[in-house]
């Protein structure tokens, strides 16, 4: 039935999506409901949702089938373990992880680490949601940061680069982070580095979960260049908590002097700092952080500070507390009024932005199935008297659909649905704007889900949603959904389906 088609169970509350036991039989995985109701409510909150296991057809949705287009992480394809973005269908932004076939071939092992990390939950962690192991897939998933790195905003930045007090509020709330996940019991991050630190949707920096498990289960921790990689890694292979308080120390470096530099260049002395701060900094508040940064990095692990002390040595120095971060770091934030449409709207498209019902009514009849082409193959034994009634079913919800008697339609178009030998988009599409007629967007947005699930790509299916999304007053949302149909049906008619 497609990807979603346990997605929308009534009475289940959204946020609990898949929230089940991280041990249990992964046969069952498919057979579990992905509740999908009360999508008002949901994404009126902004809190994370509890660890749980997403089935691998629902991150295949989320993310276009891995699109490239939706790759974020800083390699490319070229990465080992690519991480792309994606969308949930109850509209959460997510980061997904996607390991090689054989990094965990022990799914116990790889679930039990992932459960340990995605026990731990703060402010400064952009939190792991959840994991996906379904057969030979691995992968994890987490909060989506919008806001790109600390390296694209130290070694790359176009506009201005990150001012001082926003350097010092970096570095804290990475300390933050770390010294959170040793009091949790986590006390290894692997490969900490400027890449691993993200802004989220306020511009606050947040460390990346994903370095708080390897690469694979035998993998090495450290993929920098060797001059980063702190001395005794070299010696014998393995990381310890004083290995990442080194690493903690290379990335104050990274602050000071708004470049990567080796370790062994990073001499005690302000010549470390950043000309583009053009002396916009505190000097005394330099010196205790080159002083932190030199401790950090002592060849021998023991001589190094804890987390608990960068974190004392560093809160001090905050300062602005009241400047939020997406100003520091000049970037719009994302939450801001809904843009307008980026681009001229086909009929389809003015129908819905102008919510007119009965022009969408108009298309949709003309539209008959003509966007059902390849959605089924059925077998001969299939084409029984069931399959007979279930398309005498869909007629009369047609009938009913073209002579607006929506709650006919419904009561037919439910009859066809809930027999589940065939899918059709056309009939998901034309539900939704009957309950979207009687006044019901969140089953409407939910069939225009549905619809989406059956055909990935189909302009309709978001254009759907986009009007459920505006009658749920989720006005952003319904903006978003409106361009993502117009870029889709751009894409359809320059060269057949979007891929």
């Amino acid at each position: 039935m497609g990807c979603c088609q346990s997605f929308l169970h009534k009475g289940t509350h959204p946020e609990k999506e898949q929230n089940r036991h991280p041990n249990h039989n992964h046969s069952h995985a498919h057979n579990q409901s992905h509740p999908l109701s009360v999508a008002a409510d949901q994404l009126a909150s902004g809190g994370v949702p509890s660890f749980s296991e997403f089935s691998f057809s629902e991150l295949k949705t989320a993310t276009n089938n891995f699109s490239s287009e939706f790759i974020v992480s800083e390699s490319g394809e070229k990465a080992p373990n690519l991480v792309y973005k994606g969308r949930l269908n109850n509209r959460r932004w997510i980061a997904v992880k996607k390991f090689t076939k054989a990094a965990w071939p022990d799914p116990k092992q790889f679930v039990e680490e992932a459960s340990g990390v995605g026990k731990l939950r703060h402010r400064r962690l952009a939190n792991l949601i959840g994991y996906c192991c379904d057969g030979d897939e691995r992968l994890l998933v987490a909060e989506y940061m919008p806001n790109d790195t600390l390296a694209k905003h130290l070694f790359h930045w176009e506009n201005q680069t990150i001012e001082w007090a926003m350097r010092l509020r970096v570095a804290l709330s990475i300390a933050e982070a770390l010294n959170y996940c040793s009091s949790e019991g986590r006390p290894l991050y692997h490969d900490l580095n400027a890449y691993r630190v993200l802004f989220d949707e306020e511009g606050d920096p947040r460390l990346s979960c994903f370095g708080l498990m390897k690469n694979s289960r035998d993998g090495k921790s450290y993929s920098t260049n060797l001059a980063y990689t702190p001395p005794e890694y070299l010696r014998n292979g393995r990381v310890t908590p004083e290995s990442v308080i080194f690493s903690f120390g290379t990335v104050l470096l990274d602050l000071l002097s708004g470049k990567h530099i080796p370790p062994s260049h990073g001499k005690n002395n302000m010549l470390l700092m950043d000309s583009h701060l053009e002396g916009k900094f505190s000097t005394e508040d330099a010196t205790v952080v080159i002083n932190l940064a030199s401790k950090c990095l002592q060849y021998e692990p023991r001589e190094r500070p804890d987390t608990k002390d960068l974190v004392t040595t560093l809160a001090p120095l905050h300062t602005k507390p009241d400047v939020p971060s997406y100003v520091m770091l000049g970037i719009v934030k994302h939450e801001e009024a809904p843009s307008t449409p980026q681009r001229p709207l086909s009929a389809m498209g003015e129908a819905c932005a102008r919510l007119d019902l009965t022009a969408i009514h108009q298309i949709l009849v003309a539209a008959h199935y003509r966007d059902d082409e390849g959605t089924n193959e059925l077998s001969f034994q299939e084409w029984t008297q069931q399959m007979r009634d279930m398309l005498e079913a869909r007629k009369r919800g047609d009938y009913a659909f073209r002579d607006k008697d929506f709650r006919t339609a419904i009561e037919n178009y439910s009859q066809f649905i809930d027999v589940g030998t065939m899918v059709s988009p056309t009939v998901f599409a034309r539900r939704s704007l009957c309950y979207l007629f009687c006044d019901q967007p969140d089953p409407a947005l939910r069939d225009a889900m549905q619809a989406q699930c059956v055909y990935a790509d189909w302009p309709t299916a978001f254009y759907m949603q986009s009007v459920a999304l505006a009658k749920l007053d989720m006005q952003k949302d319904a903006v978003d959904m409106l361009n993502e149909a117009a870029t889709l049906e751009e894409k359809r008619q320059r060269g057949g389906k979007a891929s």
